[in-house]
């Protein structure tokens, strides 16, 4: 098969071909690493190959309904034994994983042919891509800027055509930002749907969750099947899973739907005229279908939530900081300076402020409860903004000079939740203030490519549902691919 054939098929299209027999697993696996080698060094999206492991699993026998399919796991919790998941840390690069981890055993029970590992910022903890062990990634629609992240190096890598769907993550929506940034279709799970396991029973209390990017609705649709095929053992709760598939639901018609809008940002910062038009063009785009379209609030406080999001984000960190130096014996040089700030925040932070911030969550999932009692989804913006340019949401380099003399002094504490930082983090938050509210609350949303702007960037717009709104959004999204179908060349194809 040559790569122009292979760019045609989505990873359902190609399983389909396997199972004919008209082309085989080792066929799709060399197609997928010669792209991979000729796009890579532009993009630095796979920082982990295995090329030699997928070669030996190609050859073996494989079932399931992904049977001979190339993969990609993001380099963050997805592990896979004997490979280190150095989940952008210096600390993690060479400590090989001891079992698979719970989603990557689903995929290689559906037969998917894992031949490398995508990039990710320290620990996840950036909506961009830019770790100091591994480099930044970029947009193959623009190498001048981002892909977004923390699934940035998996975005890059399916929109650049080197396979058609691979494995991502998302805590703060780092499936969206970069499915938004990359023109690709990018589902966040509900919480609980998806096993965390063996290691955790849920990831952020909940607010994390495993998925994958993909170009096709369909794709992401069976992809949940596969990661959702049995309840999870050692999950903090039963799931409710609908009777039908969601490969079937997405091919529902979604009916007549009420959606409320709004593209005014949580924080109070600046929403880009690209990204209110891309949610103007949707909204016509959803009126012309039949569906009502009105402009409409959560009625949430999301610029408190964005604090109390923080507040675990930087909790979490310094904990998982803690730990990576008590397992491996690293030092601080082990870990990025920004790391060090956010894991100093979350040191500061006192039980009692945990446990308010956690329970104000409540109160966020019962408002948003109460918004989708009136309207069967939200409709926002997935960024504020057009994807930023590698390098520009860098901390200030007076508070990097500053934050460097106070870590060698232990006095880092005392920088974290001063008016300088809180400036630093608002002003990274701006570019991506909208996706929190579903990871904090535990909806599910979606970020669809139904829009590109004058410079032709991908500019996703993002659609929250209710619990257990999974199958919802999957067919109103196939509704809107049909209607505006978004699988185009390859980004990078000549």
């Amino acid at each position: 098969m040559e790569y122009a054939e292979y760019r045609e098929y989505d990873a359902v299209g190609l399983a389909e071909l396997v199972a004919g027999r008209k082309v085989s697993a080792g066929e799709l696996l060399e197609v997928a690493i010669a792209r991979a080698e000729a796009v890579n060094g532009k993009l630095n999206a796979i920082v982990a190959p295995m090329y030699e492991v997928a070669r030996e699993r190609a050859r073996g026998e494989l079932g399931g309904p992904f049977a001979g399919v190339p993969f990609l796991l993001k380099d963050l919790h997805q592990e896979y034994a004997g490979v280190p998941t150095g989940s952008g840390c210096r600390a993690l690069g060479r400590v090989p994983a001891t079992e698979h981890s719970a989603v990557v055993r689903r995929w290689l029970d559906a037969g998917l042919v894992v031949f490398g590992k995508t990039n990710t910022p320290e620990f996840g903890a950036k909506g961009v891509t830019e770790p100091e062990v591994n480099g930044p990634t970029r947009n193959p629609w623009d190498l001048s800027r981002t892909p977004g992240g923390s699934s940035g190096g998996a975005a890059a890598a399916v929109a650049a055509g080197i396979l058609p769907v691979a494995g991502a993550s998302d805590g703060g929506g780092s499936i969206r930002i970069p499915a938004a940034a990359c023109g690709l279709v990018g589902l966040k799970p509900g919480r609980g749907l998806v096993p965390a396991g063996p290691r955790f029973a849920e990831y952020l209390h909940g607010a994390a969750t495993d998925g994958v990017l993909s170009r096709t609705v369909r794709d992401s649709a069976a992809m949940l099947d596969v990661l959702t095929a049995a309840p999870d053992p050692g999950g903090p709760f039963l799931a409710a899973r609908p009777e039908l598939g969601y490969a079937e639901l997405a091919r529902t018609a979604p009916g007549r739907l009420r959606i409320g809008f709004t593209t005014r940002s949580p924080l109070g910062t600046a929403v880009d005229p690209e990204a209110v038009a891309a949610v103007t063009d949707a909204a016509e785009l959803l009126a012309s279908l039949g569906h009502e379209v009105e402009p409409a609030e959560t009625g949430i406080d999301e610029h408190r939530l964005a604090f109390d999001f923080l507040t675990m984000w930087c909790t979490q960190l310094a904990y998982t900081v803690a730990e990576v130096r008590r397992t491996t014996g690293a030092g601080p040089d082990g870990f990025e300076l920004d790391t060090h700030l956010l894991a100093a925040a979350g040191r500061k932070v006192t039980a009692p402020d945990y446990y308010a911030a956690h329970d104000r969550w409540n109160g966020y999932s019962r408002a948003l409860a109460a918004f989708h009692r009136r309207y069967d989804l939200l409709l926002t913006p997935t960024l504020a903004r057009p994807p930023v340019r590698i390098g520009e949401l860098d901390t200030p380099r007076p508070v990097r000079a500053v934050a460097k003399v106070l870590l060698r002094l232990g006095l880092l504490g005392t920088l974290a939740g001063t008016g300088a930082w809180e400036k630093a983090v608002i002003e990274n938050l701006a570019a991506t203030p909208f996706t929190q509210l579903a990871n904090i609350t535990g909806r599910p949303a979606v970020s669809l490519p139904t829009y590109r702007t004058a410079q032709d960037l991908p500019l996703g717009v993002q659609f929250v549902g209710p619990l257990g709104g999974e199958g919802l959004l999957l067919a109103l999204a196939t509704q809107l691919e049909q209607a505006r179908p978004w699988h185009r060349t390859a980004a990078l194809d000549d």
